[in-house]
């Protein structure tokens, strides 16, 4: 088997490994049901998670100032990944505005110190840690980190220009980016590389003038040419375009809702309100969103990609901000509560505020890992949650 067919059977949740009685009892708890564990609340819960990523830097087994892909209820920690550490960045940068805390600054610095070490000559990074190819997709996550890095830290605007110049030069007319895809997902086009284009537009903040901007509205507008009516986006996964992840659906519509705050144009918010309502038809009562969805937004998994969850938690809390329309910030609380409510907050360290690849922890996808990704997102939505609860007086917002 190929490093990157692994990597997929892996992701996805194909392999078959034996477990140890640790993974075994926390799927047996997770059969049961998200009800198994109590809501902590967005603070408590961005605390857990932002110290569970604090372990993920100092554990990762390439100890490189990267954080570790994730822990394995068989294998243990991984070695950094350099697309997610670079996402990672922003928010530990505002994790630390929030709280004062220096450890966290220094702690996205050594992060992106790593990635610009490990960056390719011409600008482009990584797909992962092996093979070393330069990978749009990646390059545009890490971009984000730089951007951060560049807004926040000073520096790192070399790194930045550099990656961003080598996005633009290898995106073909129409927008779409062909070459120089993911080892790690099946080939063809890509309607989430918008999360691409968001990473150019940040780019464009910091570096004006450059054309960056203009590049991500191409891909974006694109990347609408494969939407449906219903807002569903075709090829929109890593491994099953009739299927897709919530993940790679909520990375489609961060960068059109990022598309819209950037460019005010009325096309991208009704595209991405499509999308959203979409998804909102799918969300259970009770906060439960399937991890894949087919093209009428019908459940196509018995288990929830927690990834997923709080990502799209997060656009619809951003389309709240932008509209009013109080569905998606009740849609976005209950996706929040119910991620909340399948996160440990006690037992061993690798695990305590970790979020899971699936829930169950033996569904498909990110298979018995705890994944750096998801609890990235996870803190991102509930910091919002916090911020939008803050302006109305109902939470203290501290953690």
């Amino acid at each position: 088997m190929s490093a990157a067919v692994d990597f997929l059977a892996r992701l996805c949740g194909r392999a078959a490994p034996a477990l140890p009685p640790a993974a075994r009892a926390i799927a047996a708890a997770d059969r049961r049901g998200a009800g198994s564990y109590p809501d902590p609340g967005p603070d408590r819960l961005v605390a857990e998670c932002l110290a569970w990523l604090e372990r993920a830097q100092d554990a990762s087994s390439s100890a490189d100032g990267g954080v570790a892909r994730h822990y394995s209820a068989i294998s243990g920690w991984a070695p950094s990944y350099p697309e997610t550490t670079g996402y990672i960045v922003p928010t530990l940068l505002a994790c630390a505005e929030r709280t004062g805390r220096q450890d966290l600054v220094d702690r996205a610095r050594r992060m992106l110190d790593w990635l610009v070490a490990i960056q390719f000559p011409e600008g482009a990074f990584q797909g992962g840690a092996a093979p070393r190819l330069p990978v749009v997709f990646n390059t545009g996550q890490i971009v984000l980190g730089l951007a951060a890095g560049a807004c926040n830290l000073g520096g790192y605007r070399d790194s930045l220009h550099r990656a961003a110049d080598w996005l633009v030069s290898v995106q073909d007319a129409d927008g779409c980016w062909r070459r120089h895809a993911s080892p790690f997902a099946l080939a063809g086009e890509k309607t989430y590389d918008t999360h691409v284009a968001w990473g150019l537009i940040e780019a464009e903040r910091i570096l004006s003038g450059r054309g960056y901007g203009e590049a991500a509205l191409a891909n974006i507008r694109w990347a609408l040419t494969r939407q449906q009516a219903n807002g569903w986006f075709a090829d929109c996964c890593l491994t099953d375009p009739r299927r897709p992840l919530t993940h790679t659906l909520g990375y489609a519509l961060r960068g059109v809702v990022e598309g819209y705050r950037f460019s005010g144009e009325a096309g991208l918010l009704a595209a991405a309100r499509r999308t959203a309502d979409g998804l909102v038809s799918a969300l259970r009562p009770d906060g439960w969103l399937p991890g894949r969805l087919d093209a009428r937004w019908r459940a196509a998994a018995d288990w929830v990609c927690l990834t997923g969850s709080s990502q799209v938690a997060h656009c619809w809390l951003q389309l709240y901000q932008i509209t009013g329309a109080k569905r998606y910030r009740d849609a976005a609380q209950r996706a929040n509560r119910w991620v909340r409510r399948t996160v440990l907050l006690d037992g061993p360290a690798e695990q305590r505020g970790g979020v899971k690849g699936s829930f169950p922890f033996d569904g498909g996808y990110g298979r018995f890992e705890f994944l750096n990704w998801a609890v990235k997102f996870t803190i991102d939505a509930n910091l919002l949650e916090q911020q939008l609860e803050t302006r109305q007086g109902t939470s203290s917002g501290q953690f």
